[in-house]
């Protein structure tokens, strides 16, 4: 038996581009073919963009994505490479039958992959197993009279399967192993989320075994709204041998040799894994380039108030755009210190973005000078003094505003709707406090290492942290320390503890029903915060939904 060359494209599509995610695909074929790839993979809605959301319900989109990898498959063939065969992910439909006393058919959106070569559309199959969110309707494998695709490339079967086919027990599995699969080739858009790489290499691995294949497994890579993709994509041999793994949030075309008669698999290049911090600051700033570069804005700004979170957000945009594209702003009050402002200008001059000082405290006594305000309506006014600064330099300038606040935040609703809440995108949005803190640090020790400078000013890290909407005002006046607030969150937030479970942990009881409490009633805050990047397991607004109107407490034992 011969081996096969095969190619795994990990690219970064936009959504609703078809034309443009056409292009890629092309540039990724006939970079595979000049390798000697007889078969590319590439990922899961690759054509389309993935996830398309509500768009699959529109007959106009699907209809669109047909037509696109029809015309598709012909450039293929006229670029000179119809003979190479390609596993295309896209958006498909089947057309039920009218009935039950409905006129027209109903149209059902399908995740599929498209088996092309020789300038056609040879088969098509669609995923049978969904995840739990999208539009998609559960559906069978729609290749006529087949509930299965392998197909054969040069003398060897390789079994088709979509992204969740691989995480359910048998399925794509099963019918590898009952086909005689050489290989199970799997297309892929699966979502970065902390600690996530081992998990899909173990079930790879598994997989692999289970299917007495080669498993090849390619993932998208990218900026879609909430979501980043981060590639990682593997090629296992049947015995579980790593054979080939590609960088993390970085574009790759994995090439690699697969010879089922080998008497034992030979491990080939594995690309350096990234270590905790540097995956969720590479995955960050994917997310914010592509947010930005993908919606069409030329630029992003953001609040400088000389606090670790602005900090944090400022490094990470101009990792993610340069200098020249980040545009901060300085916004005292009468509370602000003298160290904020300094703190601020330092981080510009380390980093070479554009600052600006705009004093609000005109403003605010214009507003108590017409209103009798105080206490947190006050507080409140001077968030909000500052939103709508932001805001308006950005309808008169066209900078995306950047939102800064952080995950332990709007846990606990410590952040000013309409104040610094406003924005267009959270970066920080799903990292915790700790984790701003050790994400500061880790990107400071990063540029030590290669003698530049630092980018985040070192009093930004080390002062305690506060909002400076009244004198002398720290966080822990009205919170835990944020090490102690983190873990009580990752418990209830994440884990879905109750408060008995946290008394039992070690929380203190009125600690704990104060905290749950306030995330509870911050919800219809967090409904109306920006989409943020996702990096774990439950992030607020995708993953973790709450009911606003919403009369259940946990209440703890004493």
């Amino acid at each position: 038996m011969s081996g096969l060359r095969i190619a795994l494209a990990q690219i970064n599509p936009t959504v609703g581009d078809l034309e443009g995610n056409a292009g890629l695909i092309r540039r990724a074929v006939a970079e595979a073919a000049a390798a000697g790839a007889r078969l590319v993979v590439l990922p899961e809605m690759v054509l389309t963009g993935y996830p398309v959301e509500d768009l699959a319900l529109r007959p106009s989109f699907q209809d669109a994505s047909r037509m696109a990898l029809e015309a598709l498959a012909g450039h293929l063939a006229d670029d000179g490479f119809g003979d190479v065969t390609c596993l295309i992910g896209y958006l498909d439909r089947l057309d039920d039958a009218a009935r039950d006393g409905v006129s027209e058919p109903r149209r059902r959106p399908v995740n599929a992959a498209a088996v092309v070569r020789h300038g056609t559309v040879e088969a098509r199959y669609s995923k049978r197993h969904l995840p739990n969110y999208g539009v998609f309707d559960e559906a069978r494998y729609f290749v006529p009279g087949e509930e299965e695709l392998t197909i054969d490339v040069d003398g060897l079967q390789v079994s088709v399967a979509v992204c969740e086919d691989l995480w359910r027990e048998g399925g794509a599995v099963d019918a590898a192993r009952r086909s005689g699969a050489d290989v199970l080739a799997v297309l892929n858009a699966s979502p970065y989320e902390q600690d996530k790489d081992d998990v899909r290499l173990d079930l790879c691995r598994r997989r692999a075994r289970e299917a007495e294949a080669t498993l090849v497994y390619c993932n998208m890579i990218g900026g879609q709204d909430e979501l980043v993709f981060d590639g990682d994509s593997i090629v296992v041999a049947s015995d579980g041998t790593v054979l080939a793994r590609a960088p993390q949030f970085e574009d790759a075309l994995l090439v690699v040799d697969i010879d089922p008669g080998a008497e034992a698999p030979t491990p080939g290049a594995e690309a350096p894994r990234l270590d905790a911090h540097a995956e969720v600051y590479a995955a960050i700033v994917m997310s914010v380039r592509d947010y930005v570069e993908k919606n069409g804005f030329r630029s992003v700004l953001l609040g400088l108030s000389g606090g670790i979170d602005s900090a944090l957000v400022a490094a990470i945009s101009v990792d993610a755009l340069g200098p020249d594209r980040v545009f901060g702003v300085a916004m005292p009050s009468i509370y602000s210190s003298e160290h904020s402002l300094a703190d601020a200008y330092d981080l510009a001059a380390r980093t070479g973005l554009s600052i600006r000082t705009v004093s609000i405290a005109p403003m605010v006594e214009a507003y108590l000078t017409s209103m009798a305000l105080t206490g947190l309506a006050e507080e409140n006014l001077q968030a909000r003094v500052r939103g709508t600064t932001l805001m308006a330099l950005s309808n008169q300038e066209g900078h995306l505003v950047l939102a800064t606040g952080n995950k332990s935040e709007l846990s606990v609703g410590y952040s000013t709707i309409y104040g610094d809440a406003v924005g267009g995108f959270a970066p920080i949005k799903d990292v915790p406090k700790t984790l701003v803190w050790e994400l500061a640090r880790w990107r400071n020790r990063q540029a030590e290492g290669r003698e530049e400078t630092p980018p985040i000013p070192p009093n930004s890290i080390e002062k305690p942290p506060s909002a400076e909407l009244r004198p002398d005002q720290k966080d822990t006046d009205s919170l835990p320390e944020y090490e102690e607030l983190d873990r009580m969150l990752e418990k209830y937030v994440t884990g879905d503890h109750s408060a008995a479970d946290l008394v039992a942990a070690g929380f203190a009881p009125d600690v704990v029903e104060r905290i749950l409490r306030l995330t509870d009633l911050a919800e219809y805050k967090r409904r109306q915060y920006p989409p943020g990047t996702k990096i774990s397991l439950r992030a607020f607004g995708r993953d973790r939904r709450q009911p606003i109107t919403n009369r259940w407490r946990e209440s703890s034992p004493r």
